[in-house]
Order: C-alpha cells, then sequence, then structure tokens
C-alpha cells in the first residue's frame, strides 16, 4: 500500500521536479561533507570569536560578546588601553601587509598572464610544449616552490645575489627575506612567478572563445592590433578575466604557506592569516585568534558580493542583465 502512494506521488510529479528531487539526493552526500569539513569549523570558529576559550580549555569558554573585537577597533595602536590591554597594533599592520601584497601581486599577475595568453593564443611551431612548459611553476606545489626560493633568495649561497653580483647590479649581497626593505618584494617576487601561469590559463580560455571571424574581419578593415585589442579582445574576453581576478584575489588575500615558509617571522609581510594562526597556536590567543579569522572571512565575502555587483556578473562568468 504505501509502495503504490510512493508511486502516485511520484507519478503526479512533473519531470523537472522529479529531475530536481534526483540531483538533490546525489548531491546530498557532498552538501554534508561541505557541512562537516567547511561549514561547522567555520561557524565553531564564529563561536569561539565571542567566547573567552583557550587552547587548554577549547569547551569551557565563556560568552564575552565582542570584546575580541574591540580589542581591534581602532587604528591608533599603543594609545589606546581596552581593560588592560593594549589595542594590537600587529592586526592593522598585518592588514595594510594584505592589503599591499593582494593588490599588487593580482595586478601584476593579470597584466603578466593576459600578456602570456595572448601570445600562446597564436599560432606557432611547438605551441603546445610552451603551453604545457608555461604551467610548471604553478603545478609546484607552493610549499615546494617556497623552499626552492628560499635557498635561491639565501644571503650567504643564493643564487640570486650571485647572478646580480655577476651583473653589477648590487654592489654586496642582500638579505632579501629576512631585511624589511626586501621581504615583501621577494614574496611578491615569488608569488607572481608562481600564479601567473594561473592567470594566463583562464584568460587563455577566454581567448579561446573569441570568433577567428572577427579578427579575419579587422585585419581586413586595417584596423590597428593595439586598437582590435582594447575594442574586442578586451571587452570579449571580459566575463573570464573578471573571473580569473576575483578567483586569484580570494587567494592572495588569504596568502598563508608562502609568507609562512619565506618570511615566517617579518613584521613587513605578515598578513592576517599569518597573525591569525600566531594568535590562535603560538600565542594562545584562541578566542582573538578566532576573532581574527572571523575578520579576514566577512572581509572576503563582502569583497566578493561588492565585485560581482559593480562586475555585473556571476561566477559562472556570464553577465547578467
Amino acid at each position: 500500500m504505501s509502495t503504490n502512494t510512493v508511486a502516485g506521488r511520484d507519478a503526479g510529479l512533473s519531470l523537472q521536479q522529479q529531475r530536481q528531487r534526483a540531483a538533490f539526493w546525489f548531491l546530498a552526500p557532498m552538501l554534508l561533507a561541505l557541512f562537516c569539513v567547511a561549514a561547522w569549523p567555520l561557524l565553531r570558529t564564529i563561536w569561539f570569536s565571542f567566547t573567552d576559550t583557550s587552547l587548554n580549555n577549547l569547551y569551557g569558554g565563556k560568552w564575552i560578546g565582542f570584546d575580541n573585537y574591540l580589542r581591534i577597533r581602532t587604528l591608533e595602536s599603543g594609545r589606546v588601553i581596552y581593560k588592560g590591554t593594549l589595542v594590537d597594533p600587529a592586526w592593522w599592520n598585518a592588514v595594510w601587509n594584505t592589503v599591499r601584497f593582494s593588490v599588487i601581486s593580482v595586478l601584476c599577475e593579470t597584466v603578466i598572464g593576459l600578456v602570456i595568453a595572448l601570445v600562446l593564443n597564436a599560432e606557432f611551431k611547438g605551441r603546445g610544449l610552451v603551453r604545457a612548459a608555461i604551467l610548471i611553476p604553478w603545478a609546484i606545489p607552493t610549499i615546494v616552490s617556497a623552499k626552492m626560493w628560499a635557498w635561491m633568495l639565501n644571503d650567504q649561497f643564493g643564487i640570486i645575489n650571485d647572478i646580480f653580483l655577476r651583473l653589477g647590479l648590487i654592489s654586496q649581497k642582500i638579505a632579501w627575506t629576512a631585511s624589511t626593505d626586501t621581504a615583501m618584494y621577494a614574496v611578491l617576487m615569488v608569488d607572481i612567478w608562481k600564479t601567473a601561469p594561473f592567470m594566463a590559463l583562464l584568460c587563455l580560455a577566454g581567448l579561446q572563445m573569441v570568433p577567428r571571424d572577427i579578427y579575419e574581419a579587422a585585419k581586413i578593415d586595417g584596423i590597428h592590433p593595439v586598437k582590435v585589442f582594447f575594442k574586442i579582445t578586451l571587452p570579449l574576453i571580459r566575463p573570464a578575466l573578471m573571473v580569473a581576478v576575483i578567483f586569484r584575489m580570494l587567494d592572495a588575500l588569504r596568502v598563508f604557506d608562502l609568507i609562512y615558509v619565506l618570511t615566517p617571522n617579518s613584521s613587513a609581510t605578515k598578513t592576517m592569516s599569518v597573525i591569525s594562526r600566531e594568535n590562535l597556536i603560538d600565542f594562545d590567543n584562541f578566542a582573538y585568534g578566532s576573532a581574527q579569522s572571523t575578520l579576514l572571512f566577512a572581509i572576503l565575502a563582502i569583497f566578493v558580493s561588492l565585485y560581482i555587483w559593480i562586475g555585473k556578473v556571476d561566477l559562472s562568468g556570464e553577465s547578467s542583465k
């Protein structure tokens, strides 16, 4: 009787409703896994940020409201005291480092990646081999590339100093990752070297969708290649370019591993992710570190929302109407 009832209900559903129900059940295991590995830890972190939880007492923290957030409420570091604790100046330094790193790295990677994509999109012999070779830096794990560059940038036996000395570009060896004057430049150089191929790959995917007939018509009309790029190519690949920028910006804003390996103790490169990890683990300020992590998540969410709204494009790369 129950089987007939279920069969009758299914028969009364439209084909579209049946497909939606089937899709839900197929996606249910994945959604459950995402909740366990992503949503639940995020919710727990937000909860910890409103308590005085410590590593030694993860389940006994007391609710303290916005006290952890009020510790980082002002830029006038060192002058404001909140409940006997100086407002943390390291957080605002980390915010500035993160913003500077993100803007410079994403801008350079976008320009370089677009140039590489334009070259790879042209017809020439051995193009497939060049395309595969250009992706090698991106394919190398970040930890491996960071350790490799740490040896190359070493002030005593690094190959970078040796090359620059031979070329006469520098007069003495430079401690690239140890000096506060050059640490950020070293990190940016490594990040751009590694991630520019990723941007090139996404830009190349957009270029492959542009019809060849448009370029042939422009060539027949005698339009200058520079004008063709700005008037035809760039507008047509704009959705793909915007998707590439937003994904890269999200990675840049939460950068951790590269900086943690290259310059773990440098105040010139310490980002929001690094300082959050220090408070969570090293300094046993677990609740305060949770508040910093929650703020980082909020910044990422706001950035994505504004970017999609301003760009009028969704994550699938299709322009909204």
